[in-house]
């Protein structure tokens, strides 16, 4: 495995986590009906975690471009600082990020700084594991959704993961997230529709269990029935046009999913989507460059899609990764595992603009990188409180505080 390649699917396999997430996939048509039956309440709060796994380079993405530190530190791949998205006290966007500047520059985007943990770890592995389970310290195997979900009166669709395997965030004592494949659900069609239909006619003097496998089939095409005009308009267009053909494809198609759902009424309160490859070695400019503007092209297209719906004032995206990188560019023109960064967070909710201190560029750790300004676990708490309505300290033991993200309107 290639560094640049670190994704979901690797941190489950090396951590063994796995196991502990597995989960029975739910589809588009299961999440649709549950809308449809029991749609979200308005005014409803909806949270959606974006995953970036390797350690995205947060000094090529918020970039201190007036800071001589950084371009001394980083030759030949600092951002050039005539290139730089301007924003205020000296930090910029990196040019591939002109629709995270929108986002900025409409009040929809707040930056936490900082972010990170007491004694940082390195390791992708256990840091992305700290991460997910919101606890430094020790070892535990629960996520700090999966025990928000212990809080909630049973329902596999209150958060859901687009993909195959469910992240470890997602894992409860009492109960665990869903997984939605990426490629959606669909019935069979022609002959084959036939004979599967047929299935689901109920016949006299059957076994129970057959009665059961029919009543299955027939509930699955009343479900169908009962979507179809839900479902019918497809994806919500962007109201901004111009966003309809940007963003990474793979993370536009599962951000698709999540717009058309929640455009749909579904019960779902936590979502989560991710992308990989971030773990920028060598060679870093290119790749990064297209990565990052490609998660934050889907991410402000997503938004655009969500403001042309009844949720446009629900919706809460948040970015993370597992760790930054260092301050120093290494001798292949890349960057190595570093400590603190920037938690991007968009939507109508957010109060907009910086939160937290930015860490220096010369007062660094001992192994040469950024000291943490602002725990995670404080953003965490902002989201338990004031977006699902649950006291930070039952899902993080011992933890008791937050940080000013979200406005009261």
């Amino acid at each position: 495995m290639r560094c640049e390649e670190f994704s979901r699917r690797d941190f489950l396999k090396l951590t063994g986590a796995g196991a502990m997430t597995a989960s029975v996939p739910l589809s588009l048509l299961e999440i649709a009906a549950a809308g449809a039956a029991s749609p979200l309440p308005s005014k409803t709060p909806i949270v959606v975690l974006v995953t970036l796994y390797g350690g995205n380079d947060g000094l090529n993405t918020l970039v201190p471009y007036l800071d001589s530190t950084y371009y001394s530190s980083r030759p030949g791949i600092s951002v050039d600082q005539s290139k730089v998205l301007a924003l205020s006290d000296g930090l910029g966007f990196n040019p591939a990020m002109k629709n995270f500047q929108a986002l900025w520059n409409a009040n929809q985007l707040t930056i936490v700084r900082g972010v990170g943990y007491p004694k940082p770890n390195l390791s992708h592995f256990s840091s992305m594991a700290i991460w997910q389970t919101a606890s430094p310290a020790t070892s535990v195997s629960t996520g700090w959704i999966g025990r928000w979900l212990d809080t909630q009166p049973l329902n596999p669709m209150l958060a859901v993961s687009i993909g195959s395997t469910m992240p470890p965030a997602f894992a409860g004592a009492k109960q665990s997230g869903s997984v939605m494949p990426t490629t959606g659900f669909k019935l069979p069609s022609g002959s084959a529709q036939k004979q599967f239909k047929a299935l689901g006619v109920q016949t006299a003097g059957a076994s129970p269990a057959a009665q059961s496998a029919a009543l299955s089939i027939s509930n699955l095409y009343q479900i169908a029935g009962t979507v179809t005009s839900q479902l019918a308009l497809g994806t919500p267009k962007p109201v901004n046009t111009a966003l309809q053909n940007v963003g990474n494809t793979s993370l536009n198609s599962q951000l698709d999913s999540v717009a058309t759902l929640i455009s749909a009424g579904a019960p779902t309160r936590v979502w989560e989507v991710s992308i990989g490859g971030f773990d920028t070695h060598a060679d870093e400019v290119t790749t990064q460059n297209a990565l990052i503007g490609g998660v934050t092209d889907s991410v402000a297209r997503f938004m655009s899609q969500i403001a042309g719906t009844k949720r446009a004032n629900d919706v809460t995206v948040v970015v993370y990764t597992e760790f930054g990188r260092r301050v120093k560019a290494n001798a292949a023109l890349g960057t190595d595992h570093g400590t603190s960064n920037a938690v991007f967070i968009a939507g109508k909710s957010g109060v907009g603009g910086f939160v937290g201190d930015e860490p220096s560029l010369t007062q660094l750790d001992s192994t040469g990188n950024m000291l943490v300004t602002t725990d995670f676990r404080d953003v965490y708490g902002s989201i338990l409180e004031d977006l699902l309505a649950t006291p930070v300290g039952k899902i993080i033991p011992g933890w008791t505080t937050k940080l000013p993200l979200f406005s009261s309107k």
